[in-house]
């Protein structure tokens, strides 16, 4: 079995591309990109429309037992974008150029229906985001205060990037697959 990383997914192979950096640099070790994660509040996250146009939207997501977590509701660009191609990217860091560090998550995303799972997931989103964000579960997904439901999606990571600034740097962190069933 692989080594865990501290967020409970896989532990990736990690690589510095000295082309994209300082010479001082090094690369990010990944449980210092997993605290980044768990601590980022914004994501943008990038899926591919039927014809092949990019979207892009923000929102929250939730670092939680190796995966990033995500939701969104069944008539939103973003339900029907996944339908047609569930490859998606998922970036958070800052809009600084010479401070802070940014992420990239490539992977699949894949539905959770898991009654139990959601109820843990629904549990960490509050305690991230305030009571303003409570969601109880109900029939597989997600039920806001106003009665909306939410489709939530983990996305295992299959490749990541981290883009340092201080010095300027590039890791790449290449995870085996993990199957999700």
């Amino acid at each position: 079995m692989p080594a865990k990383d501290p967020g409970g997914g896989p532990v990736p192979r990690t690589e510095l591309d000295p082309r994209y950096g300082d010479p001082r640099a090094e690369p990010l070790p990944w449980p210092r990109a997993v605290e980044l994660l768990d601590r980022a509040e914004v994501f943008w996250l990038t899926t591919v429309r039927p014809e092949g146009r990019p979207h892009v939207t923000p929102l929250l997501a939730l670092w939680w037992d190796g995966a990033l977590y995500f939701c969104t509701g069944a008539g939103e660009r973003k339900a029907v974008n996944l339908a047609h191609n569930p490859e998606v990217v998922l970036t958070t860091g800052t809009n600084a150029l010479r401070a802070g560090y940014d992420l990239v998550v490539e992977g699949t995303a894949v539905r959770v229906t898991d009654g139990g799972r959601l109820t843990a997931l629904a549990g960490a989103w509050e305690a991230k985001y305030g009571p303003d964000w409570h969601v109880d579960v109900r029939d597989g997904a997600f039920v806001g205060l106003a009665g909306n439901t939410a489709a939530v999606f983990a996305v295992y990571p299959r490749t990541a990037f981290g883009f340092g600034k201080a010095p300027y740097s590039q890791t790449r962190w290449r995870f085996r697959p993990v199957r999700t069933d």
